[in-house]
């Protein structure tokens, strides 16, 4: 679908943590993250892309294995864009998230999720070209699935306006 001036028509979407999105049309995808992770895979040559979002970095029994975790949700992202027509050697992949907060933990969840995220990525040979990962801060993220590009605020406190149907006190 295309506008007038025959640039694709964007949609907005808001990616849930435990949640994989692989649009179909141009859309911007946004998620706030703390320790969790999102990775942004885009195929540069076809302009198009999805996102992860995921809480815990690794499972290995199936009958619990959901995309709450970094090593399911990795791999059926991956997938999901290469059953829509990519090929691995046209994917790059950018990594947002891993938070630490002290204050909240005393265990650095954010640390094992980019471990296990950047494991499959080496695996499978996908170049990461960015990445904000780590610190204290939470952050917004916004992904253009069309463009590649990705625009990150990083904020000190996630407040609840900041989850979308976003409210009053954002």
């Amino acid at each position: 679908m295309t506008n007038q001036n025959n640039s694709p028509v964007k949609n907005d979407y808001f990616l849930q943590s435990g949640f994989i999105f692989v649009p179909a049309k141009s859309t911007d995808i946004s998620t706030v993250l703390g320790s969790c992770v999102s990775v942004c895979l885009y195929d540069k040559k076809r302009k198009a892309g999805g996102m992860n979002h995921f809480q815990l970095p690794f499972i290995d029994e199936k009958p619990k294995a959901t995309a709450r975790y970094g090593n399911v949700a990795t791999f059926a992202l991956i997938n999901m864009l290469l059953d829509d027509g990519s090929k691995i050697k046209n994917l790059e992949a950018q990594i947002f998230g891993g938070a630490f907060n002290p204050k909240i933990s005393v265990y650095n969840i954010g640390r094992e999720n980019i471990k296990t995220v950047r494991n499959i990525l080496t695996k499978k040979r996908i170049r990461i070209v960015s990445e904000d990962i780590g610190g204290e801060k939470g952050r917004k993220i916004v992904f253009n699935t069309h463009s590649g590009e990705v625009a990150v605020l990083k904020v000190d406190n996630l407040r609840k306006g900041d989850w979308y149907p976003y409210e009053s006190d954002r």
